[in-house]
């Protein structure tokens, strides 16, 4: 479906949870989020509903996040009976890594193509500060694990953080050439108030340039990331710039949290409720949610925080 700006609004992130075992500095508070009724959040009927409506609008492209979504114990099902909508041609998955050791392969039988799993960092202590509570070999373990399913695409997501993780920018990258995966650095968006990050942790994109003068350029692949190659890496590494380079003019995606709150701008705090809709009102709801996504998000910087009203763990990574 096309929208007033005539962006071809094709890609659905669907997130499952709010919840997650982690606690990631950037994505939701130290003490988690206070769980929400059962009757409050989207079944998996009302998933699955959502996703028949979309692919009737044009969608072809799912992810699915959380949270993390892998901590949604009916979340194999949620894949397979969304693998099975007409129309869906790509169902991907961002998560943690942590309980890929035991869901790789279901989810990959269950017809999940693709995979992005969040590393910040190669540094086991660091990797604890921010996460909180994670340990990085479990999320070593699932790269492993992903590795070994055969998802047609593997991508790891490293938000940058400067004073953080931008000593480790060369380490990162270098597993593009050890593995058939892509890395992704993204810049820290300022989503959480009181994260403790100062002024210097947000930093552009363009620090990865100034770190690998060796980067080749490669042609755009229809995301949002610039893409670049080390020489002789079987991967690539990709820039994404929500903050220093904005890409709203062809952003082609919508979002609905697992509460069923339907966001047309990740950024904006304009939101609508699917919840509770039959089909058919679903449809239209999606149709004028589409017709009413903003040209771009507004200004978002170090001094200008997000209008998201939400962390990133309630709307979906």
């Amino acid at each position: 479906m096309i929208d007033r700006y005539g962006r071809d609004i094709r890609y659905l992130r669907l997130s499952v949870t709010e919840l997650c075992n982690l606690r990631c500095r950037y994505c939701m508070p130290a003490d988690g989020v206070c769980k929400k009724a059962h009757d409050e959040m989207l079944t998996e009927d009302e998933m699955i509903c959502a996703v028949r409506a979309a692919a009737s609008l044009g969608i072809t492209k799912l992810r699915i996040t959380g949270g993390e979504p892998l901590v949604k114990k009916n979340i194999v099902s949620i894949c397979s009976r969304a693998s099975e909508v007409p129309g869906i041609r790509e169902i991907c998955l961002t998560t943690n890594g942590t309980r890929l050791p035991e869901l790789a392969l279901p989810l990959r039988h269950a017809g999940v193509r693709r995979v992005n799993i969040s590393l910040d960092t190669l540094d086991a202590e660091k990797y604890r500060r921010i996460t909180r509570r994670g340990e990085l070999t479990q999320a070593v373990d699932g790269i492993h694990a992903a590795l070994y399913a055969g998802f047609e695409k593997i991508k790891l997501n490293a938000v940058l953080i400067g004073g953080f993780n931008d000593d480790e920018i060369p380490e990162l990258a270098e597993l593009t050439r050890l593995y058939p995966l892509d890395v992704r650095f993204i810049e820290l968006m300022p989503m959480v108030e009181g994260a403790g990050f100062g002024p210097e942790a947000y930093i552009p994109c363009t620090a990865v340039l100034d770190r690998l003068p060796e980067l080749e350029a490669l042609p755009p692949d229809g995301g949002v990331a610039k893409l670049y190659r080390l020489p002789g890496a079987k991967g690539s590494v990709g820039l994404i710039s929500p903050v220093s380079a904005h890409f709203c003019a062809a952003c082609n995606r919508i979002r609905l949290t697992a509460d069923g709150r339907l966001k047309p701008c990740l950024h904006s705090g304009d939101e609508v409720s699917l919840k509770g809709l039959d089909y058919d009102a679903m449809v239209e709801t999606l149709r004028l949610a589409i017709l009413s996504k903003p040209a771009w998000h507004g200004e978002l910087d170090r001094n200008h925080m997000s209008r998201a009203g939400r962390g990133m763990n309630q709307i979906g990574g």
